[in-house]
């Protein structure tokens, strides 16, 4: 009887912890794994996240792989907010329901840069183990090894190639409802194709945005030898190419597809061009229902005329202006021995929130 209450309580615990997680209007989504906590998800397990079943089972056979996915996760959440943070749109994980919600399935440009987002975070996450030797299953390219070939100054492969090809596997085997690429012609695509799609495009980017480094040997640093290997760029340089694909975004709707030509819509999209089927919505006013939150009381630039302005990002309503007391140490000077002293300085500035 004991044991069985135990597990009960364990159960509760357990239910308690996914709710916190994943409140109750939340769809299965491994997005959610990246503001959660580590002990959460080991506390959690495969079976109780916010999983598909197929991400459930392929989370049981690779548990060592978990960790990658929530770093993944959270560096595509975190890029995301950095990429928008100046839009109307600002990638917030604070409405209700959070983490991004209904931009998720919207179909919308949005959308579109979420999940070519978290499919590279996920490439770059599990990648960069493999490169750490942090799993038995990948480690460095053992493909680039010996002398580069069409090279004129002879230079070697050598160090730890980034195995972006494992990365690359695993995202599509993770995320995608098949394994394989998708071509779609522009007249043919769905909610499901252009997730999938864009998921591709989000994996490219990581791979178009990777460089060569070397290392000279020789002495007095004559580089006689020079010794490359292929490596991922800083995660930042990735958000900023896929969000140059946003700016650029084709629509492939219905209306759209019945304006193209029976020529152009057969023929298939760019692999590394996000598309989407939806406009996107102004994000100027709340809409609890779709979760968007509006841009009242954010905070905005009076001098500047690009998003972050008052008059795009208050959508033209005006702005409040007040004047903020801010507090600071200053003129420091290093006192023999052995401290440090300043002085406190006060300022007054203007802060500008949109009405």
């Amino acid at each position: 009887m004991e044991t069985r209450s135990c597990g009960v309580r364990r159960m509760l615990t357990l239910t308690l912890l996914l709710a916190s997680v994943c409140p109750l209007r939340c769809r299965a989504s491994w997005v959610w794994l990246g503001v959660t906590s580590a002990g959460v998800l080991e506390k959690l397990g495969c079976s109780n996240l916010p999983l598909s079943g197929r991400q459930r089972e392929l989370c049981r056979r690779k548990p060592f792989l978990l960790p990658s996915v929530r770093d993944g996760a959270r560096l595509a959440v975190a890029e995301c907010h950095n990429q928008f943070r100046h839009e109307r749109w600002n990638c917030s994980t604070s409405q209700e329901p959070p983490v991004f919600g209904h931009e998720l399935t919207s179909g919308t440009k949005e959308t579109a840069f979420i999940h070519a987002i978290m499919a590279a975070g996920l490439v770059h996450a599990v990648t960069q183990s493999c490169s750490q030797g942090n799993m038995t299953e990948c480690g460095c390219d053992a493909q680039l090894r010996g002398v580069s070939t069409g090279s004129p100054e002879g230079w070697h492969w050598g160090g730890c190639s980034d195995h972006i090809q494992y990365g690359t596997w695993f995202s599509r085997k993770f995320i995608d409802n098949t394994g394989k690429n998708v071509s779609t012609s522009r007249g043919a695509f769905t909610l499901s194709t252009m997730n999938q799609h864009n998921s591709e495009a989000g994996r490219q980017a990581v791979d178009r945005t990777m460089s060569t480094e070397c290392r000279c040997h020789g002495v007095s640093g004559s580089c006689a030898v020079k010794t490359c290997w292929r490596t991922m760029a800083p995660f930042e340089r990735v958000g900023a190419y896929l969000k140059e694909r946003y700016e650029r975004s084709v629509q492939v709707s219905d209306r759209a597809r019945r304006k193209m030509r029976r020529k152009e819509q057969r023929r298939p999209v760019d692999k590394n061009q996000l598309v989407y089927l939806n406009k996107s919505p102004n994000y100027c006013l709340e809409d609890r229902r779709q979760g968007i939150t509006g841009t009242k009381g954010r905070r905005c630039n009076r001098t500047s005329a690009g998003p972050d302005g008052c008059n795009l990002l208050c959508c033209g309503r005006g702005y409040n202006t007040h004047v903020v007391r801010h507090v600071q140490h200053c003129e420091c000077k290093f006192v023999w021995c052995c401290y440090v002293r300043c002085r406190r300085c006060e300022s007054m500035n203007d802060m500008h929130t949109c009405k």
